[in-house]
């Protein structure tokens, strides 16, 4: 059944929908709507799939996802020049990634033509270009001679498509087996802030966490089975009992760990349309977070060429900024305290 809200109208895929093309299922759901249309729609950027942006008419859907027809066309998605690099050389490449942009492509699009994979290309695909114009950045300024060719880049790890933050490619084999051996043995350093509902307090998450809890998404699993996971909590500021920016650093690296611990531990990310909070829990996200409020905000790892320790940070984003200031002038209004200023994060944390 279609669902209107006041931005668009919400599609429910069951499972006699599973397996069929994006645009057949829209044409059925929007009353037998022409072939054009659909396609309009979603080149037109006005369809989300789980909350991403559907611009693959012949995407395959899924029992279980959601597909949401937009009134108003979704923002561009990322593209070479939001990518920022914060560390180049010949053996690895850091990078700060903007949200809406993936940072691989998954193993069923890996076979896709190339007209389809420059619809919304991911962020692997990106960084030789991006890489190819530092490049000849100093070159300019050297005045030497231009890369001719740049390698794709291979990665080590991932975060996911609405999370911002740090991320490092390794850009030859021997560099991927050392950084990829760190990643494995959770000696790198990661941390992330994140916007999260309810009043959350210092501790640590310990988990099993499985790739299927029972209705197909991954979750902790209650007899010890899957991986365990440990994300450490501290919380940096609270907007009153209802929502909290938080310090999460990982000691483990599980897909979607934090998400998943903060979730189940009853204080969802602020903007989280998959993991929700244990059943019978009261938790409402009223935040109008623009995307998971999940940012990558440090990153440090072992040079794997020189051995040296490297430490990257990447400023609060500035849509998560005025999330914050949102929430905080809420939270100021309600203790009725205009004329005291609220607590406000670490300097550095909030962005410009």
């Amino acid at each position: 059944m279609a669902k209107s809200s006041p931005s668009g109208t919400v599609l429910h895929v069951g499972p006699e929908a599973a397996g069929r093309t994006l645009a057949a299922f829209l044409r059925e759901r929007l009353g037998d709507a022409s072939w054009s249309r659909v396609h309009r729609l979603v080149r037109g950027r006005h369809v989300l799939v789980h909350g991403n942006v559907a611009t693959d008419a012949a995407r395959r859907l899924k029992s279980g996802e959601v597909v949401k027809v937009l009134e108003t066309a979704a923002a561009r998605p990322p593209r070479a020049d939001d990518v920022r690099i914060v560390h180049l050389d010949e053996a690895v490449v850091v990078v700060d990634k903007p949200a809406g942009l993936t940072t691989t492509r998954h193993a069923e699009e890996r076979d896709w033509p190339a007209r389809r994979r420059q619809v919304q290309p991911t962020l692997d695909e990106l960084l030789p270009a991006v890489i190819r114009r530092v490049g000849e950045s100093r070159a300019r300024r050297a005045r030497g001679t231009p890369p001719r060719r740049v390698a794709p880049v291979r990665a080590v790890h991932r975060i996911d498509r609405e999370t911002s933050g740090l991320l490092v490619f390794a850009r030859s084999v021997p560099a991927e087996r050392i950084l990829a051996e760190q990643f494995r043995a959770h000696t790198t350093h990661r941390r992330y802030l994140a916007l999260c509902v309810g009043r959350v307090e210092t501790g640590t998450i310990v988990s099993s966490l499985v790739r299927d809890r029972g209705d197909g998404r991954r979750g902790s699993s209650d007899d010890g089975s899957g991986k365990r996971s440990v994300t450490h909590v501290r919380p940096l500021e609270h907007f009153g009992d209802d929502y909290t920016l938080v310090e999460c650093r990982l000691e483990t690296g599980r897909t979607h760990q934090i998400r998943i611990h903060m979730a189940e531990s009853g204080h969802p990310v602020c903007g989280e349309r998959v993991y929700s909070a244990p059943r019978g829990a009261a938790v409402e996200d009223r935040s109008q977070a623009p995307r998971v409020a999940l940012h990558a905000a440090e990153l440090g790892f072992v040079h794997p060429v020189s051995g040296a320790e490297m430490r990257f940070q990447s400023p609060w984003p500035e849509d998560l900024a005025r999330l914050v200031k949102r929430l905080r002038g809420l939270a100021a209004g309600r203790r009725g305290s205009a004329g005291r200023a609220p607590p406000r994060p670490p300097a550095g944390e909030e962005g410009r």
